[in-house]
């Protein structure tokens, strides 16, 4: 058995620990029994975010949007689809800037959208403007793997 992961739940925000070799076997929360993934980024408020970037042992790609952003819908596609390809070995998420502003401020986001690479509550690397989802997926294996 390999070491066990800490993740989230996106249903119920119970806290699971998985064997990291099982991560992509449909693994369940033990508290819903719901699906640990899903393949679709997860929307979070703060203190939702909180917990996630936090108690999760895999990384966090967070994109930092806004309603208005005509950059971030169009990004918005690329994004749920980058979700499929990652997925479980990173948890992707949305943060609506509009309804989460004390969470921008925290991070200093000054332009939408921004994707942030999380681990263990840490930031990892910071990428403002619209990209596409190979982009997306590239830039962040490239920094898992540096």
């Amino acid at each position: 058995m390999s070491e066990a992961q800490h993740i989230v739940c996106p249903h119920c925000d119970g806290i699971n620990r998985v064997p990291s070799d099982r991560l992509a076997d449909g693994a369940k929360c033990g508290k819903c029994h719901r699906p640990l993934f899903s393949g679709q980024p997860l929307e979070l408020d703060e203190a939702r975010f909180t917990k996630h970037a936090q108690k999760s042992d895999i990384p966090l790609l967070v994109d930092f949007w806004a309603p208005w952003c005509g950059p971030c819908r169009m990004m918005a596609p690329a994004f749920e689809q980058a979700a499929a390809q990652l997925e479980p070995t990173v948890r992707l998420v949305k943060v609506n800037t509009e309804e989460a502003q004390q969470l921008g401020a925290r991070f200093g986001i000054r332009s939408i959208p921004t994707l942030m690479l999380m681990r263990g509550g840490h930031e990892i690397a910071r990428q403002a403007g619209a990209m596409d989802t190979a982009g997306i997926v590239n830039w962040v294996r490239g920094h898992l793997t540096s």
